[in-house]
């Protein structure tokens, strides 16, 4: 069994942006790829991982990282952790955008940093932010002193001299790959041939250990772990290749709940992971063992139903339950006692370990294989018809202003459940296959008038479907359709008969 980390930097060019805190670096970011990925605040040290993007806006495209501010104040060990993260993108970049902030001046970190970078002995490229204004432009003369031969002011947050600093990437960049990368922002544009990665999105309270347990599925170091509540303040995408599979799993930050949320990045963290959620094919749902379900698992299980999206629990921190307990519930125990607190999620697969230690984390993706198989499953039409009727007989709909839900017909079409633009990483395409191999089966049943169901007689029916077939990890998608008039039919009858004549 073979895993290995895949880096962006096998086909196309890395870029690094490096600075101290609070210098526009993520701002710089967003502008260059286009889009708002990174969380933009004034608070220092608000980017504390590793972010990457792929950035298309000139003829080479590149690999863009943002990293975490290096010498941020307070925070110490969590400090050291990101300086780490930034060395790591030194070392692996091809060329190093070395952002400083042009109203503040040169300061002697910007000094410290600039003789760390010029060690690093790669192309450097001196970005000059927050030149808002031409009034600005004298503001820059003074960051000479640092030797950089390459050296573009910019304004990140007013789009101001970015064609220029991509002109000067351009020039600076090596010969690009011969074949494009399938990262998530290609996905969906032309390249129906490209294997798409499967995303995954990690969720859960802060502090569960969703980044420990993706450094524990990569071997490696890439998400930034701490004891610190809130490390993880945006969804960081990780690449990941295994046994001839793609995967994008996004560590996303802690959901808390809406009332406890600290400061407003908290609350744009808040928000990113619901979108996380939403853009992903299949959620990991992480809950901490030494604390049990809480309300707040509840709420996240809740928005993970309330996407309709393909599920897995991991019960962690199985090392830190105290060895009675062990003994006092078996690890079949606790898992049905998941199940029962989250009984509205119950067709997701449990699974108990131990992030870091590595205890079971490999049997993750027996459950991803097993979710796959799920998928392909389909029950025959007739066998379909025939085990409604015997619900519907077994236990009628109850009465809806004196009128009772009838079923004429029901079918599963072959592409499952998810709509156009909704699902995988949010791209509005035809199925790729990923999607189709994590579809939840969508049931379409005919019946004289959608709006006489319940919700309660939707859980009896889908129940009594997997009792055919189970489905782990999927959600079912039922879909009520009116069945055709008489007379609209016959219409199309008496067209169809003239058409062929």
């Amino acid at each position: 069994m073979s895993a290995a980390l895949v880096n962006e930097d096998c086909t196309l060019p890395n870029v690094a942006i490096v600075g101290r805190p609070n210098v526009g670096k993520s701002a710089l970011f967003n502008r260059l790829v286009g889009r708002k990925i990174a969380i933009v605040h004034d608070q220092p040290g608000i980017t504390r991982d590793r972010l990457s993007a792929t950035c298309t806006r000139c003829e080479r495209p590149f690999t863009l990282w943002d990293t975490g501010g290096i010498f941020g104040a307070g925070e110490s060990e969590l400090t050291r952790q990101v300086r780490h993260a930034a060395e790591n993108a030194l070392r692996e970049s091809d060329l190093l955008l070395f952002v400083v902030d042009g109203k503040e001046g040169l300061s002697p970190v910007d000094a410290e940093l600039a003789l760390m970078l010029r060690k690093s002995r790669k192309p450097v490229v001196l970005v000059i932010n927050k030149i808002d204004v031409e009034k600005h432009d004298p503001l820059a003369a003074e960051f000479d002193s640092l030797g950089f031969e390459k050296i573009i002011s910019v304004s990140a947050e007013h789009n101001r001299g970015i064609s220029e600093l991509l002109d000067a990437i351009e020039l600076q960049l090596p010969s690009p790959a011969n074949i494009e990368h399938p990262t998530r922002h290609s996905l969906g544009e032309g390249g129906s041939n490209v294997e798409h990665p499967i995303a995954i999105a990690i969720v859960g309270r802060p502090n569960v250990g969703k980044s420990s347990l993706i450094n524990s599925i990569v071997h490696g170091e890439r998400a930034i772990v701490s004891e610190l509540p809130g490390t993880t303040r945006d969804a960081i995408d990780i690449v990941y290749e295994r046994d001839g599979l793609k995967f994008v799993f996004i560590d996303t930050a802690g959901i808390r709940r809406r009332g406890k949320v600290s400061s407003s990045a908290e609350v744009f963290s808040v928000m990113r992971a619901e979108r996380s959620i939403r853009r992903a094919d299949l959620c990991i749902l992480v809950i901490d063992l030494t604390m049990g379900v809480t309300a707040q698992d509840k709420r996240i299980a809740g928005l993970i139903q309330k996407a309709r999206k393909p599920a897995i629990i991991i019960l962690n921190k199985w090392d830190l339950v105290k060895p009675k307990r062990r003994e006092k519930q078996s690890g079949k125990e606790l898992i049905e006692e998941t199940r029962s607190s989250i009984f509205f999620l119950k067709y997701a697969p449990v699974l108990i370990t131990s992030a870091s230690t590595g205890e079971n984390v490999d049997g993750l993706f027996a459950k991803i294989r097993k979710v796959q198989h799920a998928a392909r499953k389909r029950i025959g039409t007739g066998v379909l018809n025939r085990l409604l009727r015997q619900a519907f007989e077994a236990n009628p709909p109850p009465l809806v202003k004196g009128r009772r839900l009838k079923l004429f017909y029901a079918t599963q079409p072959r592409n499952g459940g998810l709509q156009s633009g909704e699902g995988s990483l949010g791209q509005r395409s035809s199925f790729n296959q990923s999607r189709r191999n994590l579809a939840p089966p969508e049931f379409v049943l005919f019946v004289n008038d959608p709006q006489l169901t319940t919700e309660a007689y939707r859980r009896y029916l889908e129940a009594r479907i997997r009792e055919a077939e189970p489905y782990p990890g999927l959600p079912i998608i039922l879909t009520l359709r009116p069945r055709a008039q008489k007379g609209s039919a016959q219409s199309r009858s008496s067209n169809a008969r003239r058409s062929s004549k």
